[in-house]
Formats: structure tokens, C-alpha cells, sequence
């Protein structure tokens, strides 16, 4: 399918995986891919990290936005951590009480508050996506969500602040994230996972929980890290000038990489039986750090992963 298509399909992409999966890499890399579709893409970072800006090239953004790719030619993308924090301190100037802010900030009583009324935090950030999303700031806007077991909880918070606050602002808050997240043109999850058995399980477990018990809609899941075949794996003809011990060596190291392929194959296999999502497969980069190249070789892979998909709706 068209790839501009596919990123319009939805305003609010909630990235979310089990740690160390490359979430964060698979938000910059759709926020990238959405961007050279033409579209303008804010890209938010919600777990106090700033960890997709480097990927850019750029230096990492604050609450305020910062402009991390920007292409005459094509779209751009946006970057912004959000914080409880920052996002109450927002929300009471907007109503006007920067007075109240400044000593909330300052006195740390929004951890009091916290601890009087759970999941408040996360209704605060996701209260302040919302509003980003209502007010049209971007044409897409992807959240780099907390890791898949707090993001369950991230994402149940407008639920149980609804049931705790029956009425007035919070419950007015929680009633319009929930809203947002059950509506499929304005938002859907994307979770992301590598081809091993138990990153695969959780991606199931968690496919399942966000649309039961969240009630948001999932798009095509990610896979990352796949291992490209090698032909010829384990043909030692061509290695005739190396000693027999280098040749075993050749022998182990093909054996193990044809182990590897197999394990990811059965994985994979057992993911389309499990859960029946279009897959978007980033390749496995042997490299220790992702920067702009790295970043535009797997955004290339994004867009054709999209492209080899159906109609999405």
C-alpha cells in the first residue's frame, strides 16, 4: 500500500515493545519513514529519556519541540520529551494557575498527589498528547512508549482515574483520552518485538491486553533485528588456502548462523499463527550506535515493508 497513506490512516502511533526490542529505534525510524512520505511528524519521547534525537544527528530535546530532520523536498520531524511534570505545569498555566504551577514544581507535590490518586501521572502525559493531537500540531504524531509491561499500565491510567474521579476535571480529562484511544483514525499501537520466543511471547500477551483491556486498535507489528540469509552458507570450497582449524572455525560459525536463520523462521511462523497483524521487518545492523545512515537504511526498509502490505484500514 501507499506509505503516505498508510501514515495518515491514524494521527497518534503509540510505539510500544518489550525493553531492549529497539522501541526507541523503531520510533525514529517510523517518525523518519512518515517524514519522507511528506507528512510533518512530532516525535515524543515519554519515559524522561531523550534517546531519538542522536539518531537524527541532533541534539536531544527538552519539553520544548526541536526540529530534528526537516527536508525541502520531503516532511520533517519534530522531537519533544513530555514529563508528568512539565505536562502539569502546562495544563495549570494554561487554566490559569502558573502561580500554583511554580510551587507544585518546586515543592514536589505532585508525587503527594500521585501517590493520593495512581495513575494520574500517565493521564497527565497522555492528557497533553491528546491535546497535542486535537490542536492539529503535527500531521502525525508517534509516542515512544514506556516499556510493554508499564505500558499496559500507561495506557489503563485514563481507566482508572475515570472510576476514581467521577466527575470534574480529571474525570473530564481521563473521558476524553479514552476517547482518543479508542478511536482508530486517531490512534493505534504499534508494537515492536525482535524474532526471539520470549520478546515474541510478551508481543502476544500485550497485542492481546492493549485492545481488551485498552479497547486501542493495533497496527502491523515491527520486527526488528532480522537476520538477512547469506547464500552459500557453509561452502568452505573457496577457503582451500586456510588451515583445517580455520576451516572448522568457517564450519561453526556457518553452523551457527544457519541456527540462528532456523530459530528466526520458527518464530516468526509462530507470531503470523498467534497474531495475525501485517508485519513491518527491519534488517539486523551490525553496528553498536544508530546515526542518520543507519537511521535512512532502515526507514527504507520501513517504507518497503509498507508498501508490500495491503490495504490497511
Amino acid at each position: 500500500m501507499d506509505p503516505g497513506q498508510f501514515f495518515a490512516s491514524s494521527r497518534v502511533l503509540i510505539v510500544a515493545g518489550k525493553g531492549g526490542v529497539g522501541k526507541t529505534t523503531a520510533s525514529a525510524t517510523l517518525a523518519l519513514a512518515a517524514a519522507r512520505t511528506g507528512l510533518s511528524v512530532l516525535l515524543v519521547e515519554v519515559a524522561g529519556r531523550s534517546a531519538t534525537a542522536p539518531m537524527f544527528g541532533a541534539d536531544a530535546p527538552g519539553y520544548e519541540e526541536s526540529t530534528v530532520y526537516d527536508e525541502a523536498a520531503a516532511g520533517s520531524v519534530r522531537a519533544r520529551s513530555i514529563t508528568p511534570d512539565d505536562a502539569l505545569v502546562e495544563w495549570l498555566k494554561k487554566h490559569g494557575f502558573a502561580r500554583i504551577a511554580k510551587r507544585m514544581a518546586k515543592s514536589g507535590l505532585l508525587e503527594i498527589v500521585a501517590t493520593a490518586t495512581p495513575g494520574i501521572k500517565d493521564l497527565l502525559v497522555l492528557g497533553r498528547i491528546k491535546a497535542l493531537e486535537a490542536e492539529g500540531v503535527a500531521d502525525l504524531i508517534i509516542v515512544d512508549a514506556p516499556a510493554a509491561g508499564h505500558a499496559i499500565q500507561f495506557l489503563q491510567a485514563p481507566v482508572g482515574v475515570r472510576e476514581a474521579a467521577r466527575t470534574g476535571v480529571l474525570n473530564r480529562q481521563a473521558v476524553e483520552v479514552l476517547e482518543m484511544l479508542d478511536d482508530p483514525s486517531r490512534c493505534r499501537a504499534v508494537l515492536v518485538s525482535i524474532p526471539e520466543e520470549t520478546p515474541i511471547n510478551e508481543l502476544v500477551d500485550t497485542a492481546f491486553a492493549v485492545e481488551d483491556e485498552v479497547g486501542l486498535a493495533l497496527g502491523p507489528v515491527v520486527i526488528n533485528g532480522i537476520l538477512p540469509t547469506i547464500a552459500g552458507l557453509g561452502d568452505v570450497d573457496g577457503f582451500s588456502d586456510l588451515a583445517d582449524t580455520e576451516v572448522a572455525d568457517v564450519r561453526l560459525a556457518a553452523d551457527l548462523r544457519r541456527d540462528r536463520l532456523s530459530l528466526q523462521a520458527e518464530q516468526l511462523e509462530r507470531l503470523e499463527t498467534q497474531l495475525p497483524l501485517a508485519q513491518i521487518r527491519l534488517p539486523q545492523l551490525f553496528t553498536t550506535e544508530i546515526g542518520p545512515a543507519q537511521l535512512h537504511e532502515l526507514a527504507d526498509a520501513a517504507l518497503a515493508s509498507i508498501e508490500a502490505l495491503e490495504e490497511w484500514a
